[in-house]
Parts: structure tokens; C-alpha cells; sequence
């Protein structure tokens, strides 16, 4: 998964984070990539965090669409 932004022909970087589902707290696999220039600035820790927030896993969130629907 992409978080950030990456500029057109810049390198991705890719790392690793451990994150937790925020309603049923499954641990999934943190493989996310950002732009090279963008990784590691205070706006991407932040945007990184508040991601780590709010996420939910494919099962909650489905159940969110469904329930909404």
C-alpha cells in the first residue's frame, strides 16, 4: 500500500510497520511505500500515525460498508 506521496520517476521506498486493526485489533502486515523525498519528514510521521489511527482490516471494514449500505 502507497501512503504519502510519490512524485512522477522517483524511487519508492518500502518498510515495514507493525499495525493494528483499530476495532478488532488483528495485527496485519505493515508493508506500505512512500517517495523517496517524502519518507522520513515530520508531515509523513505524522500522516503515518494518524494512518495507524484510524486503520481497519479488511473484515471490519467491510462490515462498516455492509452495515452502512
Amino acid at each position: 500500500m502507497i501512503i504519502g506521496r510519490v512524485l512522477d520517476n522517483e524511487k519508492k521506498i518500502k518498510f515495514d510497520v507493525e499495525i493494528t486493526c483499530t476495532n478488532c485489533g488483528k495485527i496485519v502486515p505493515g508493508g506500505l511505500q512512500t517517495g523517496e523525498s517524502y519518507y522520513q519528514t515530520r508531515e509523513f510521521q505524522v500522516e503515518l500515525e494518524n494512518f495507524k489511527k484510524i486503520y481497519l482490516c479488511g473484515i471490519c471494514r467491510d462490515k462498516k460498508r455492509v452495515n452502512k449500505g
